[in-house]
């Protein structure tokens, strides 16, 4: 068992029937994207993510999002000391290898703004000073539905910056039933020990650069890509990010399977993953209906 999986079974061990919300997640931070997920409160998101860093060795940060919430108290902010006689940085939980995002859109939007340049660049600029985050960098949002009480939508510009949007649902019958009889998730996670250290999670991201995309299969995206924007099915189609996106999501999920070139059907099985944030089917009631990313895989053949 290569170390990847070790990792995927220790999150498996925590995370209950959830087999390919997991996979999408490791695809997501291998393709070095950030990772948005969107449920109802108590489904697991915010254990996921400290499955995910404890497994991976990964230094963790959790920032609450509420309504009150600065910029920077994300970002840290530069406190004058009177024995040194000069203002010193004190850095923000933003520099940290894994952050946790948690409830990100119950904070206001210039609260989220304090996330843009950081998932962009990997860096923040403050006082004038751009200061480089750490390697590998990896954002974890949770938001919950937007029709709760008190959230407060993300912006067209924060939505595409999260590589992947994923839901992980309620557990089936036979995996409540263990999580009933299991062991606390909390300890759990005390337990986890970590499968992986960040310099062969920088390594992997590398070699997931290097797996093959034929001209074929780059004609496929780029079919479903133009169909987005030229189709009256959806309002608004996927931008050159979102293209890159499906292109790094799809050699990540082909190197899951220790393939060192992918096909179309990687393809198919994280664009929902990738284009539901950004796509608007015509006559959603919202932004990423679940029928989106369907339907434009429906209405474009593999070349």
């Amino acid at each position: 068992m290569n170390k990847i999986e070790t990792v995927a079974s220790e999150v498996r061990r925590i995370i209950l029937g959830k087999e390919r919300q997991i996979r999408l997640a490791l695809a997501c931070l291998i393709a070095r994207g950030h990772l948005l997920i969107e449920d109802v409160p108590g489904v697991g998101k915010t254990t996921l993510a400290h499955a995910l860093a404890g497994s991976l060795g990964l230094a963790f940060q959790r920032i609450q999002f509420t309504s009150d919430l600065l910029p920077a108290d994300v970002l840290g902010v530069a406190v004058y000391s009177s024995e040194h006689g000069k203002f010193a940085f004190h850095p923000g939980p933003i520099f940290s290898q894994v952050v946790l995002a948690d409830e990100v859109n119950r904070a206001t939007p210039k609260a989220q703004s304090a996330l843009l340049e950081a998932m962009e660049e990997h860096q923040v600029t403050i006082e004038g000073e751009t200061r480089r985050l750490p390697e590998p960098f990896f954002v974890i949002a949770t938001q919950n539905p937007s029709h709760q009480i008190g959230t407060f939508p993300l912006p067209e510009s924060q939505l595409d910056r999260f590589l992947m949007r994923i839901e992980l649902g309620y557990p089936n019958a036979e995996a409540e039933r263990a999580l009933l009889r299991g062991e606390d998730r909390r300890d759990l996670l005390e337990q986890l020990k970590p499968c992986m250290q960040p310099q062969e999670l920088l390594a992997l991201q590398r070699e997931a650069q290097q797996v093959h995309t034929s001209d074929a299969l780059l004609d496929y995206i780029q079919a479903l890509v133009n169909h987005s924007r030229a189709s009256a099915d959806f309002a608004g189609g996927l931008s050159p990010r979102a293209a890159l996106a499906l292109v790094h999501a799809t050699r990540a999920w082909a190197l899951l399977d220790a393939r060192t070139h992918a096909v179309p059907e990687d393809v198919q099985a994280i664009l929902p993953a990738v284009a539901s944030h950004r796509l608007h089917a015509v006559g959603d009631a919202v932004k990423g209906g679940a029928d989106a990313a369907a339907r434009l895989l429906q209405r474009v053949a593999i070349p």
